[in-house]
């Protein structure tokens, strides 16, 4: 297979992608002949001459040539297809890696650390201020299990391997015998993932999913950390004559791998257990073999009086004082093991907190620079202090994530058993005062021996779980569709009488339009309550919800109301004298919050990115962020330069102008999703006629159910499949519908283009959105769309719901035009357009064939051959692969 990238893209680029496809299709043309092969590159000319004239005839060539082909091709042909643009995004990210690009920018707008310290020197700020801000730093990047990563695991090790082979390819030079070594190793890589099922059997359990987290610190992360903290440290001294201190960790990692029970009934308190110990073994595997690496290389003997004072006069100090800590992180490992197996815990000491590793390391630190050996110091010791820094005894802290109905549910049953009414039936008010009540009581609450229910027994266990692990070991507990401050109250009383003590940080997360709106005045009412603060002291962590928001609003509302959320929380915590920390719940695409993070972080309310942030990363977006060690190190630095930035030339706040002006679009844009998502009559059979929806649950993602509840409609739909269906057949609905509505009003009014430009030109917030709306319309594609309708939509009101909708993307692509005062879309940033033209010959096959899949799967009710039901389910990966997000 070859491919036809434009001459302007790099070179490196192309020739990779080159060798790739041709590496592929010598593998495919062994295992099914040259005549398959000849079909393979037909089917491409057909898409790419479909493409080039945009005549229907022309794309009904290639559908009727997919069509013809018999059965037992089917599969082939979309394996074949899905494969390759799984190779090319393996050359892309190797592209990205190489030229320092994780994130799609404008030219000139490439975020740049040193650079961004320059500016924040030239604004007034000190030099003390500017390593103030970088020490205190606190940015948590939490890797979810959220099943939007489509390639199984180890597909994924192959990739990796794959893209190794490209650095040696590159690097070679003069030495052919490398060449050919490297070259003979990737046609095996690629033999070996073309003869290796693309769709895991089985569904990942939520382990499975924690050990594939544990695995992105282990291949990346471990390698990635301590080279961010070295190049920072290097920066900071060259522009402030400071070093980084060594206490400093601006960027952490948090997990809801094992923790996030949310319409998960597989995540329980004893998967939750098997996960923290699983990070406590890992995290001692990983730390000995950084002391391997430390014993052999301070072999020296000059020491200070407090190693000595450790270690006697041992003639080599500080291997003396490693080995003892070898000793007990090897019994910490052997702990976990024997934990996690069932078996008898043997007794000796281990390693339980971050001080216990950190220590002895700081000692043989500071004993080398009393020595004057400081270069010694800030080597390979260093890079293991770092690592202590960032990742603690666990690699990732765990946080939990339930409910709130759960909690409420597990109140209502003890009430009840204490004979003191129902809690469900109690209001608000009633709520409050007897959480806080039984909060200030010195005796417990839930009887030792109560029989409850499983439901209530495991909403306890989970506490009772978390309540045995060291503080350190866990980060925050997350209440889903939070409405009141005794959602928050409740979590803290079951914290109290279960977890033994333990007191984490409650985030209520709001997620839906209204909880939005209602956020400021949830927390100001908690913040009011003298006992809540006595439980959380001056901290506060909200989290803001992307998904369910913009599913139950729209994209443009929801943006708008996670915007003045924000804004408000700020106030009231600010008016209250608390530390607010938001987390934003983002997704990878534009549907769910996601787009380059940079923009994201400095397109929010000015204030609301203090020096500490938390956000969401998962799926796919964890591997094209931190899935090989270059680009973890990138992805650290960009969040690193927008929460500095956001910091310390935070953004302006927005003009009352142009508030208004938001309002306005963001009420018309929400009455236009309305009027089609929920009032449309049509709207619930029009979707799941026209996208594999249906399919979608049979597909192995994760190990979460695709609904929260098995009946029901829409409003069942997580918010991952909802867009995931609408990407498969390149609607990109969600993402959009009621923007055009909104634009259209404003440009037809007098002076209203003239404003949505300058508040373009002058407001992140508004540019980001509009930049991402740009993006999204470059992947959409309505002719797609409507081939899917055709084969698969016969109902005459479906059919002309479809042409509405389609007709709004061609309209909303026109205005959002003028707005832009462009041609057409992408202009300015030429990678991603090409990046996009490029794979759409290769992506249009699949969306063929998964048309006539899904509609020979409907005919036979859904007893198609395993076969067919399998190169169904290949041709959701590869749509997937080639637009680069799922959900």
């Amino acid at each position: 297979m070859t491919s036809d990238h434009d001459t302007s893209l790099h070179e490196s680029l192309r020739e990779n992608v080159r060798l790739l496809g041709d590496s592929l299709g010598r593998t495919i043309a062994n295992d099914m002949g040259s005549d398959f092969v000849d079909r393979i590159e037909a089917i491409r000319a057909l898409a790419k001459q479909g493409r080039q004239r945009a005549e229907a005839s022309d794309r009904h060539a290639l559908i009727d040539y997919l069509r013809a082909l018999p059965d037992d091709e089917l599969l082939p042909v979309t394996r074949a297809f899905n494969q390759f643009l799984n190779f090319s995004n393996i050359a892309e990210q190797h592209y990205r890696a190489r030229f320092r690009r994780v994130e799609d920018y404008r030219p000139g707008t490439q975020p740049d650390l040193g650079e961004l310290i320059e500016r924040i020197a030239a604004a007034g700020k000190s030099p003390r201020e500017i390593v103030d801000a970088l020490a205190g730093m606190r940015v948590d990047l939490v890797l979810t299990a959220h099943p939007t990563e489509v390639i199984r695991r180890t597909l994924i090790q192959k990739y990796d391997a794959i893209d190794e082979c490209l650095s040696r390819i590159e690097t070679s030079g003069e030495h052919p015998e490398v060449l050919q070594r490297a070259q003979g190793r990737l046609e095996e890589l690629i033999a070996q993932s073309w003869h290796t099922d693309e769709i895991r059997h089985e569904r990942p359990t939520p382990v499975d999913e924690a050990k594939w987290g544990f695995a992105v610190i282990e291949n990346a992360l471990w390698q990635a950390v301590p080279t961010f903290h070295r190049d920072l440290d290097a920066l900071l001294l060259d522009a402030t004559g400071e070093r980084l201190p060594l206490d400093a960790s601006p960027i952490r990692f948090a997990s809801w791998m094992g923790g996030d029970r949310d319409g998960n009934p597989n995540v329980t308190a004893a998967v939750t257990q098997e996960v923290l110990l699983l990070g406590r073994w890992m995290a001692a595997d990983l730390y000995l073999r950084d002391l391997d690496q430390l014993r052999a290389e301070l072999s020296m003997w000059q020491a200070n009086d407090a190693l000595r004072a450790e270690v006697g006069d041992d003639p080599e100090p500080y291997r003396a004082l490693l080995k003892q800590l070898t000793i007990r992180l090897e019994a910490t490992r052997a702990w976990a093991r024997a934990r996690l197996d069932g078996e008898p815990v043997a007794d000796a000491p281990i390693i339980e907190t971050r001080a216990q590793l950190h220590a002895p390391l700081l000692t043989c630190y500071r004993s080398l620079c009393d020595v004057g050996l400081e270069t010694i110091a800030n080597g390979v010791l260093l890079d293991t202090l770092r690592r202590v820094g960032v990742f603690g005894v666990t690699l990732a802290k765990l946080d939990v994530r339930q409910d709130g109905a759960r909690h409420a549910q597990c109140l209502d049953e003890l009430t009840r058993h204490l004979g003191i009414g129902g809690y469900l039936a109690w209001p608000e008010a009633q709520r409050q005062q007897f959480l806080l009540d039984e909060l200030a009581s010195p005796r417990p609450l839930v009887p030792p021996r109560w029989a409850c229910s499983a439901e209530a027994r495991e909403v306890l266990d989970t506490f009772r779980v978390i309540g045995r692990e060291q503080r350190e070991a866990l980060g925050t507990y997350i209440i889903s569709m939070a409405q009141q401050p005794s959602d928050v109250l409740a979590v803290a009383l079951l914290m109290k009488e279960a977890g033994e003590g333990l007191n984490l940080p409650i985030a209520p997360l709001f997620e839906t339009l209204d909880d939005l709106d209602r956020a400021g005045a949830v927390i100001e009412r908690l913040l009011a309550l003298p006992g809540y603060r006595a439980v959380a002291g001056d901290y506060q962590e909200v989290m803001i919800g992307y998904s369910d928001s913009a599913k139950d609003a729209g994209q443009l509302a929801a943006a708008w109301a996670q915007y003045r959320a924000q804004e408000r929380l700020v106030e009231v915590c600010r008016e209250g004298g608390v530390a607010l920390t938001l987390f934003h719940g983002r997704g990878g695409t534009v549907g769910r919050g996601g787009g380059p993070a940079h923009a994201a972080i400095l397109s929010q309310p000015p204030g609301s990115v203090n020096g500490s942030l938390r956000v969401t990363e998962q799926g796919e977006m964890i591997r094209f962020k931190f899935g090989q060690p270059d680009i973890a190190l990138r992805s650290m630095e960009i969040y690193t330069c927008a929460v500095l930035e956001a910091t310390l030339l935070p953004p302006p706040a927005p003009q009352p102008a142009w508030r208004e002006e938001m309002e306005r679009l963001a009420d018309i844009a929400h009455a236009a999703y309305v009027g089609v998502v929920r009032e449309n009559p049509d709207f619930v059979d029009y979707f799941r006629a026209v996208t594999p929806e249906s399919a979608l649950g049979r597909l192995p993602l994760g190990s979460r159910p695709a609904k929260r509840r098995q009946e029901g409609g829409i409003e069942t739909l997580r918010a991952i499949p909802w867009i995931f269906a609408w990407t498969q057949i390149r609607l990109m609905l969600p993402a959009w519908l009621g923007s055009g509505e909104a634009f259209a009003t404003r440009v037809a009014e007098e002076g209203g283009l003239a404003r949505l430009r300058e508040m373009r030109q002058q407001w992140p917030f508004f540019r980001t959105y509009l930049d991402m709306l740009e993006m999204l319309l470059a992947k959409s594609d309505g002719q797609i769309a409507a081939y899917y309708e055709e084969r698969l939509v016969d109902a005459p009101a479906l059919r002309e719901l479809g042409s509405s909708l389609r007709q709004r993307l061609v309209d909303l692509e026109a205005v959002l035009l003028r707005i832009l005062d462009q041609r057409t879309l992408l202009e300015d940033t030429p990678l991603i357009r090409q990046a996009i033209e490029v794979r759409n010959p290769y992506i249009d096959p699949l969306h063929g064939l998964q048309a006539e899949l899904l509609q020979r799967n409907r005919d036979a009710d859904g007893d198609i051959s395993p076969a067919l039901s399998r190169a169904l389910m290949v041709t959701m990966a590869g749509i997937a692969a080639g637009l680069r997000n799922t959900g």
